[in-house]
């Protein structure tokens, strides 16, 4: 598998960037913690690297690697928790593209949605319904979902917001798995703990690049009061800036 490389990438809405002259590598198999201040360009860059948001200049290349083979999970979850569906439906759904909305669900699939649920912590949760599931239990249905796509590349917006400790510890683990496994992991984090304890690379932004690389030497006091200063500097109405985006 190719590294995900960004060449002076500049990612935003209606001409006005939120990502500037980005450009790095994430390497195959690396486990990559995105950090920044708020409003500083993170879930606009992975919105970028899925394929979701095109870019304004510059550009990324994924190599060979197809944006179906990149498990996505937004900082805000695409499925109405009130709506009336199982937590099993909620797991199949996510592989509608390897088998169709009427494909059918195979005896080999199932088998697969009940192990993925045995590693989340939710034995025996395939028939309830996901509006009885607490914050925490229906975190753990999207990773289970995402363990089903089986993808090489995995794509994390704030995983563990609003979830109890226990349940982030367990859906941790579950990264680290992943991480064992040659996976590429990207993922917004802002408990700086978490970096440094979980993450080997860190990605510093603040609209710009601040530092990547190895987390001991991104994450320091210095690089993030720069964050902080360039994050408050920014212009909002700034329009793209086309210098440098050949």
């Amino acid at each position: 598998m190719n590294a995900i490389t960004l060449h002076n990438l500049t990612l935003g809405y209606e001409r006005h960037p939120a990502v500037h002259h980005l450009s790095g590598a994430f390497e195959p198999g690396s486990m990559t913690a995105v950090i920044g201040p708020n409003g500083s360009g993170k879930s606009t860059l992975l919105k970028g690297i899925t394929g979701i948001l095109r870019p304004l200049g510059g550009r990324i290349d994924r190599g060979a690697l197809t944006t179906s083979q990149i498990a996505y999970l937004p900082q805000q979850l695409e499925i109405d928790q009130s709506f009336p569906i199982s937590v099993l439906d909620v797991i199949i759904l996510g592989l509608w593209r390897n088998i169709g909305i009427f494909g059918g669900m195979q005896h080999g699939l199932w088998k697969k949605a009940e192990q993925a649920l045995h590693t989340v912590g939710l034995d025996g949760f395939e028939n309830r319904s996901i509006s009885d599931l607490s914050g925490g239990q229906f975190r753990r249905v999207m990773f289970a979902r995402m363990l089903l796509q089986d993808a090489p590349v995995v794509i994390l917006d704030e995983p563990f917001t609003s979830i109890d400790a226990q349940t982030t510890l367990d859906l941790l683990a579950v990264i680290q798995h992943w991480h064992a496994e040659k996976r590429t992991i990207i993922a917004v984090l802002h408990d700086f703990n978490q970096v440094r304890a979980y993450f080997p690379q860190t990605l510093l932004m603040a609209r710009e690049l601040v530092g990547w690389g190895e987390t001991r030497q991104v994450l320091t006091d210095e690089n993030l009061l720069q964050s902080r200063r360039m994050s408050e500097a920014w212009n909002e109405s700034a329009e793209v800036c086309l210098e440098d985006q050949a």
